[in-house]
């Protein structure tokens, strides 16, 4: 009578694995079977409505190509033919509607007759242009797809529309047909489910059955005699670090109360050291450990291989008799973690000062109390000392436990003297070992003063290791005791010596780098304008930074200012893909490529075409006989030309950031150059942008590694920029420090240019313009004119040969070239004189013989004209000259 209510409660609230297991798996493939269902509807629906565009389609392409119906369209009553027609259609293809209309969508047929000649409802743009319209809407029928096509006459007219439509649910079956499929499957697989939980229920009875209680109390037994009777410590944890067991034995060893069982491991006071290994379980061998005064051999094996169970069982063997060799094998422990230490910590840069560092404060205290280390002024420099002539040494580091010993600080010369074990172990590469410094043995000959502080201070032995590398002595490093009594003896020179040698091949390796970073740095340095130059159009301040040694190395950015005829100026800024001597010297040849363009005149697109070129060519030129894949420079620029008469400033780039132009109360915003390709792609186009800026604005050009790095992105960093820069009333100079101040507060990994441009205006009071009539009598005037103009700037000794220049230059635009004929005069730093004409033939300077009647004029005019030159324009050409004037305050 009580077996089933047990049986019934043991079913209502299952305590074993096999119910568990059951259940959870019931729930699982009913959250299956609903996902299934799920899935199935939404594919269902979507094929439903795939199924309902195609059909759609179909139909209304097939009426919209019939030539009955353009033939019908182009009759007088289009409505009595295509009526018929389209309801015929509209049953044949199972739809719901199939309507003709007009190209304006006035209805022809419908399958309502009462809506012949209405508009018809739904978009029909795309269509009236021979374009194709699929849209789904939801009315009185449910969601439905309709199609409209146009009808397009031989000649490519549309003529006409078609729409045809139908409802979703008319293709909507495939659900239906799968979900008795669905849920037989359900049923299958819950019979299958329970079938396999009950064969595991009555597995796990089988196993469990045969152990009783008399088995256990039995098993217990031996168990507890065995724990007694061993003269070995046996403790055992559980999972949770509580102590299960501790027999006699451990509790003599580890002097343990008599109620420790069941207590934290952690409460136990044992050694830490013994604590970590209880608590951690993992499998142990005669692990060593010192507790009191006894060495403890302690074998560890966890329980996990028992279902159920957790923790460890540890023995422990008393091994006091090794206690002579513990303090040798710490020691061989010790120096094996610290030449390991030693691999891992020195050479984390590519730093001379910063390796020779990491020696010392690595061997302090573990080592040494004290670390110095000596090197050449030559390796600090990336070349390599020079053994014959080298009698000094730089003390590059100190380390040590104090920071007031006698010891030489960093940064001081030194010249050992011969007979020291510096000067000695440094001219030989081998060891030196002073065990007793208090004898003064010789080692104090250099100073005997600082020799007596450091004796008095406490400093009692030293070993000198010269830093030798690939046959190469780069320095001494000197290790010195005070702190630990023992003075250092032979065995320590095998420690020293693989100190110093890990040492020395890193900072043989930095300075190595150091000498490579140096020479392209020079190299790049020397491509980089020195100064910029006299121009009266902006003022300029600019700030370069190369990329930190061991960050990124030297890339190629670069800048310039370049003085234009006519008193403008152009700005330039340009960026080398990469680094190292490569790239600096792919910038040098940008940056001469750049000056010779700019020297024809070209506005920015055309000169950033020509660049484009180039590049192309310098790609082509190395990949030539290299018999490697082919490489791209991959190089930006960005070229802006600003006339100050004019204010007008003309910018293009090619693959650059787009300029920042502040203006005179502070506002900063993005200049707005269309986007070019970058260098080398070759062949597309670059678009100018101009852009008239007043006087006072301010145009900032920068490289990407300004506002680019790890930590943001570059709108990010636009974005800062523009905050950094958004004051009004600041210098150029001040401009650029609070930009660097703000978006650079580190080292970069890449190189950085900045060059903020202030603009200025000639105003009309040195500046003048007239144009000229196509007559030779008007020559006269002009020169009179142009007298006066240069009496009124105080310039009259400069009249006669602008007169001259001018006369021949208006001569030969009236005599040659076609109207209109302007001339304008600058006053600037130079006098500039200007004649333009609708011509774009370029005049040709040319030697006229003895017996020639003309030939002379531009040849005179090159004589008289410091400086001289034709610039073509979108309505002709002007031929400029100069003549630099007398330095103005």
């Amino acid at each position: 009578m009580d077996r089933k209510p047990g049986r019934l409660r043991s079913w209502q609230r299952p305590r074993t694995v096999a119910g568990q297991v059951f259940i959870l798996q019931v729930f699982i493939i009913l959250v299956l079977v609903a996902a299934a269902l799920a899935a199935l509807l939404l594919q269902s629906l979507t094929d439903a409505e795939r199924e309902a565009r195609n059909r759609t389609l179909a139909v209304a392409s097939s009426v919209a190509s019939s030539p009955s119906v353009r033939e019908a369209l182009s009759g007088p009553n289009p409505s009595a033919a295509l009526q018929p027609q389209a309801e015929e259609t509209r049953k044949r293809s199972n739809v719901d509607f199939v309507v003709v209309m007009s190209p304006d969508g006035i209805r022809y047929t419908h399958p309502n007759p009462a809506r012949i000649g209405e508009r018809y409802i739904g978009d029909i743009k795309a269509a009236q242009h021979g374009g194709t319209v699929t849209e789904t809407t939801t009315g009185t029928l449910g969601r439905s797809v309709r199609t409209v096509v146009p009808v397009v006459s031989p000649q490519g007219k549309v003529i006409g529309l078609v729409s045809a439509g139908i409802t979703v649910a008319r293709v909507s079956v495939a659900a239906d047909r799968q979900v008795p499929l669905v849920l037989a499957a359900t049923g299958v697989v819950l019979a299958a489910a329970t079938a396999g939980t009950a064969l595991i229920s009555k597995r796990l009875r089988r196993q469990t059955h045969g152990l009783g209680p008399a088995q256990m109390t039995h098993m217990y037994e031996h168990h507890d005699a065995v724990l007694h009777a061993v003269r070995e410590g046996v403790l055992i944890t559980d999972a949770q670090g509580r102590l299960l067991l501790a027999n006699d034995e451990a509790r003599r060893l580890l002097g343990l109360e008599a109620d420790v069982e069941g207590r934290p491991v952690t409460g136990l006071g044992l050694e830490p050291t013994a604590e970590r290994l209880l608590l951690s379980g993992a499998a142990a061998t005669d692990r060593v450990i010192q507790v009191g005064e006894r060495l403890l051999a302690i074998s560890q094996r966890p329980m996990a291989q028992q279902p159920g169970l957790g923790g460890a069982v540890a023995t422990l063997r008393d091994t006091t008799e090794l206690s002579a060799l513990m303090g040798r094998v710490e020691a061989v422990q010790e120096r094996l973690r610290l030449l390991y230490d030693a691999g891992i910590r020195i050479g984390t840069t590519l730093n001379v000062t910063r390796t020779a560092e990491e020696l010392t404060e690595l061997a302090v205290p573990r080592f040494a109390d004290y670390v110095t280390v000596d090197l050449g002024d030559a390796v600090l420099r990336g070349e390599e000392p020079n053994l014959l002539t080298m009698t000094e040494l730089r003390r590059v580091a100190l380390h040590g436990i104090r920071q007031d010993t006698p010891l030489y600080r960093p940064g001081e010369l030194i010249r050992f003297d011969p007979s020291t074990p510096q000067a000695s172990g440094f001219g030989s590469g081998r060891m030196v070992l002073e065990a007793d410094m208090a004898a003064f043995s010789g080692w104090q000959a250099q100073a005997p003063d600082r020799a007596r502080r450091l004796v008095a201070y406490g400093i009692h032995s030293m070993i000198v290791a010269p830093l030798r590398a690939r046959g190469v002595v780069l320095g001494v490093a000197t290790f010195w005791r005070s702190k630990e009594p023992q003075p250092f003896a032979q065995e320590d020179l095998s420690v020293a010596e693989e100190l110093v040698a890990r040492a020395a091949v890193s900072i043989d390796n930095a300075r190595r780098f150091t000498r490579e970073h140096a020479m392209a740095v020079t190299l790049q340095r020397s491509l980089l304008p020195h100064a910029l130059p006299e121009q009266s159009a902006v003022e300029v301040a600019h700030r370069y930074l190369p990329a930190e040694a061991g960050l990124g190395g030297v890339g190629g950015d670069w800048f310039d200012v370049i003085p234009l005829p006519g008193a403008r100026v152009a700005i330039v800024v340009g960026d080398v893909v990469g680094h190292g001597m490569h790239a600096a010297a792919t910038m040098g040849q940008l940056r001469t490529a750049v000056h010779n363009f700019s020297t024809l005149d070209l506005p920015p697109d055309d000169l950033l075409w020509h660049l484009d070129e180039l590049v192309t060519r310098i790609d082509q030129d190395r990949d030539v006989g290299s018999g490697e894949a082919p490489t791209l420079t991959g190089a930006t620029c960005l070229y802006a030309v600003y006339d100050p008469v004019s204010g007008l400033c003309t910018m293009a780039r090619a693959g650059h950031p787009d300029p920042l132009v502040v203006a005179p109360d502070g506002r900063a915003d993005l200049a707005g150059v269309p986007a070019g390709p970058p260098l080398g792609l070759g062949g597309l186009p670059y678009e100018r942008h101009e852009t008239r800026l007043r006087e006072g604005s301010s145009i900032v050009l920068y490289t990407d590694g300004l506002v680019e790095d790890r930590q943001r992105d570059i709108d990010e960093g636009i974005e800062q920029l523009r905050s950094a820069l958004a004051y009004g009333g600041r210098t150029p100079e001040q401009m650029c420090a609070a930009v660097m101040d703000a978006l650079l507060p580190t080292a970069p990994r890449d190189d950085v240019a900045l060059l903020v441009a202030r603009t200025r205006l000639l105003h009309d009071d040195r500046t003048a313009a007239w144009n000229v009539p196509s007559d030779p009598a008007a020559v006269a005037g002009v020169r009179a004119r142009a007298g006066r103009l240069l009496q009124g700037w105080g310039l009259d000794e400069e009249a006669f040969t602008l007169e001259l220049i001018l006369s021949e230059l208006v001569t030969n635009a009236i005599r040659h070239a076609t109207g209109p004929i302007g001339v304008r005069l600058i006053r600037d730093r130079s006098l500039i004189c200007e004649v333009s004409d609708g011509s774009d033939v370029s005049p040709h300077l040319r030697r006229a013989t003895t017996m020639d009647e003309g030939g002379r004029g531009l040849f005179l005019v090159a004589q008289f004209a410091d400086r001289w030159g034709v610039r073509h324009t979108p309505d002709g050409k002007v031929i400029w000259t100069e003549r630099q004037l007398p330095a103005q305050p």
